[in-house]
């Protein structure tokens, strides 16, 4: 895949299964619109996991573990604490565990 934006490439994928959804398209663009969908969506979580990543790097305590972090989200004009979701590992996440819920197949 040549280089694109994540909101390019999300933006793409989008499309792809609003035309696969609506229907009424022959086989073979059909076909070609899934295979098209499974790159890009390859990609995403490719480029999330990076994301992810550096995340982790950032949340290290001075032991190497992830920790949570407090961090404040503003809501309607109040302020309101919220918790960082870190699962305490420090290796490689799971595949299972890292698309809890939103598996696209």
């Amino acid at each position: 895949m040549t280089t694109i934006s994540f909101e390019k490439a999300l933006a793409d994928l989008e499309q792809v299964v609003a035309k696969l959804e609506k229907g009424g398209i022959p086989l073979t663009e059909s076909l070609a619109l899934f295979e098209k969908g499974v790159k890009l969506a390859r990609f995403l979580r490719g480029e999330l996991e990076k994301a992810e990543r550096k995340v982790e790097i950032l949340l290290k305590d001075e032991k190497g573990g992830i920790k949570a972090e407090d961090f404040e989200l503003e809501d309607d004009g109040g302020r309101e604490k919220k918790k960082a979701a870190t699962s305490g590992k420090t290796g490689p996440v799971d595949e299972d565990e890292s698309n809890e819920g939103g598996k696209l197949f």
